[in-house]
């Protein structure tokens, strides 16, 4: 028999799913299911749970035709289980690495109606704070189960789905269900409680409680808040229902602190709604008053209780007038210590920065300029990536825009000619980041770039991800030395749109960088050229590189690896060449991070081995190969929209992904062969292991993933949308 039925409901969390699923589906423990529940999401969610379901067998994905709720979503869910336990887990949480062990000798131990286990609030800058399970039970309650009445206390843990197991025959035998609304749990999890004869309590974190940055329903203001009364008025008749009169003063108490608590957090009631939110909880106050008397709590908050019973708005509203200002001086005294720290350098570098960063401020008072955009890509490294292809495709599309590219002084000599342009640094450089109405970059603009109103901010990245990114480094700290996090945030949330190649960076994208942008799933821009070059233009860029009629060109890309300075993969060139034969071509591109560092291995013996490293567009060098060797580079996806065969050379795999952090397995969903040694890269092309039809259909696979969107039109869609507005696809 099934022990545990997970299930997950799951409505726009594409970002944070994978990691939900994996952290369920990872555990060692095998008699589980899961149901997932794609609440009618407009993401990616039905497709991710669909994925799941069809490569493991206990997961079931249920598609709902209409969006119903997270309470509805949930009681779908607990329709179809079978398990003995049923366990409400969020989409966009987690479960911690190996707590099913002891979560199920509990409850085979002990088969609780109820089993509360501890969990932990995770942050996005990857702070951790604790429950409130170590202050209810300051000495674990044990194995031992009990009734409510006999530890009332219990009610005063967090009233989530999540944070508990409950026996199935037992919700059916009480007959418990969710109701529809926000604040749900409220009114299934209390009532779970006053019915339960068996109530265990397991003191292990088993929950990470995801405090998301945006999209949370408590980070949302509105009057739907105003529903958390209608949640706890089902609460009392549940507690009518069970016969708990006894405990009507502790709910009550609890009924209380919630109510405060939603009235006391500005990211949930407007301030104009705050009288009537207050006025309410008079009312509620007074109807459900227990006859006997209940216990007032000490201090401030039983100020705050006797305010309310009064219906004193304006005297509760000074008091927490009076808390903010409290708070808001501490922290501008914490902001001042900051500021005396470590004395700022001297010189005329510093002087200078700070005179044209001045000029940069007079800059902004001047009206924007409806015609400008401005172009960078690589940190100013020149003409390239995405913005390059958005900045032609404006140039047909949008003539009436004038476009001007940032570059780095020491590579003005790349830029094509016609194109208008910008050193990095000088004042005609502060002059158009102040002033442009559009900005377009691959990576992030400086912090001294501010988002003025009517600006649009266009991140069109440069890659799909393999590796972690963003706040996800957090979790990887060798990876991410010298990163602030904070300051990411605050340039993230320059952004207006956010391009993406397919729905697995969309994803990705969303959990790495969470704010409000606007994501455009159209494909990358850059890839429009390998859709669109003719057989003639790819024979002419074969010839410019020495490549004969007849020469397998081999280009190999690796990426770079930011938590080890230096570091080169094993690559012997004139032997690979040897393995090539008389008729092969290898083309070696390092990273562009090591523009400035050439110490790519050997190509200079030989004359059919070639340094492309500073060759100004890897598109033009993906369309003379005929086969792409890389590691864990973005290259393997770009490459495959041309449909060629694809290496991928992992020498390092277990220490990266473990070190560096990786988003999915490309040595177990590879666009081809895998080789993880030297010599088996070798032997992949004197074998001829390459283009087997084992690694045909592998290929085909990740191009379906990953490329579908790829129609040679992505940076139309991209210019259509930006500088013209338009939102049809």
């Amino acid at each position: 028999m099934t022990l545990i039925s997970f299930v997950v409901p799951a409505f726009r969390v594409q970002g944070y799913l994978r990691e939900c699923l994996d952290s369920i589906l990872g555990q060692p423990i095998a008699d589980i299911e899961v149901i997932g529940i794609d609440d009618c999401s407009p993401d990616a969610v039905g497709d991710i749970l669909d994925e799941y379901a069809a490569r493991d067998g206990r997961v079931r994905a249920v598609r709902l035709e209409g969006n119903v709720g997270l309470g509805p979503a949930r009681n779908v869910g607990l329709d179809l289980a079978v398990g003995e336990y049923v366990w409400f887990v969020d989409g966009d949480d987690w479960l911690a690495p190996g707590c099913l062990v002891e979560v199920a000798a509990r409850l085979r131990e002990t088969r609780p109606d109820v089993l509360l286990v501890d969990h932990v609030r995770t942050y996005w800058d990857d702070r951790v704070s604790a429950s409130a399970m170590p202050e209810v039970f300051p000495e674990p309650p044990g194995p031992e189960t009990f009734r409510l009445a006999e530890r009332p206390e219990t009610l005063e843990l967090l009233h989530t789905a999540w944070n508990r197991l409950l026996r199935r025959q037992f919700l059916v035998d009480a007959g418990l269900r969710f109701a529809p609304g926000w604040y749900e749990d409220v009114s299934f999890s209390y009532p779970a409680l006053l019915a339960a004869d068996r109530i265990g309590v397991l003191d292990v974190v088993c929950v990470n409680y995801r405090q998301r940055r945006a999209g949370a329903i408590t980070k949302t203001q509105g009057e739907r808040h105003f529903e958390v009364f209608r949640q706890w008025h089902r609460v009392f008749r549940e507690l009518d229902r069970f016969g708990a009169e006894e405990l009507r003063s502790a709910v009550f108490a609890r009924m209380m602190w919630h109510y405060l608590t939603v009235l006391g957090t500005d990211e949930r009631i407007p301030a104009e709604l705050r009288p009537t939110f207050f006025a309410r909880i008079t009312i509620e106050h007074a109807r459900f008053r227990p006859p006997g008397g209940h216990r007032v709590p000490d201090g401030i908050e039983g100020l705050k209780h006797r305010l309310v019973a009064a219906g004193r708005w304006q005297t509760f509203s000074a008091l927490r007038a009076t808390g903010r200002v409290g708070e808001t001086a501490r922290r501008v005294a914490r902001r001042a210590r900051h500021r005396l720290g470590p004395p700022a350098r001297q010189g005329v570098r510093l002087a200078r920065d700070v005179a044209l960063g001045e000029y940069q401020r007079v800059e902004r008072r001047r009206p924007v300029d409806e015609n400008l955009a401005v172009y960078a890509a690589y940190w100013y490294r020149g003409y390239a990536c995405n913005p390059a292809a958005v900045y032609e495709a404006a140039r047909r599309l949008a003539p009436h825009v004038r476009g001007v590219w940032i570059v780095r002084p020491d590579r003005v000599h790349t830029l094509p000619d016609g194109v208008e342009y910008v050193v990095a640094g000088t004042p005609a450089y502060h002059r158009v980041l102040a002033r442009a109405r559009w900005l377009i970059n691959n990576v992030n603009f400086p912090d001294s770039v501010r988002k003025r109103p009517g600006t649009v901010h266009v991140q069109t990245h440069h890659g799909t991800p393999v590796k972690v990114m963003g706040l996800d480094q957090q979790r990887y700290p060798l990876g991410a030395t010298g990163m602030d996090f904070a300051g990411l945030l605050r340039r993230v949330d320059r952004w207006d749109f956010s391009v993406s190649a397919n729905s697995f960076s969309t994803q990705m994208w969303e959990r790495a960088y969470p704010a409000a942008y606007t994501t455009l799933e159209v494909g990358y821009p850059r890839n429009d050229r390998l859709v669109t070059a003719t057989a003639e233009e790819v024979l002419r860029l074969r010839a410019e590189l020495g490549a004969g009629l007849g020469e397998r060109v081999v280009l190999y890309a690796p990426t770079h690896r930011e938590h080890l300075p230096g570091y080169r993969p094993p690559f012997d060139p004139e032997r690979f060449l040897d393995a090539l034969g008389p008729t092969g071509l290898l083309l070696m591109r390092s990273h562009y991070f090591h523009d400035r560092d050439r110490r790519t291995p050997g190509p200079s013996s030989r004359a059919r081995i070639v340094d492309v490293s500073d060759h100004p567009r890897v598109e033009d060098l993906y369309l003379a190969a005929d086969v792409l060797v890389t590691d864990y580079s973005s290259a393997m996806f770009d490459y495959a929209v041309l449909d060629r065969p694809i290496v991928v050379y992992a020498p390092d795999w277990d220490a990266y992904r473990l070190t560096r952090g990786v988003y999915f397995d490309v040595t177990a969903e590879a666009p081809g062969a895998v080789a993880r040694t030297f010599p088996d890269l070798l032997d992949v092309f004197r074998s001829g292991a390459l283009e087997t039809p084992e690694a045909d259909r592998a290929r085909a696979a990740f191009r379906e993933r990953f490329c579908s969107l790829e129609d040679g039109h992505a940076a139309e869609r991209v210019a259509r949308r930006v500088f013209l507005g338009e939102t049809a696809d």
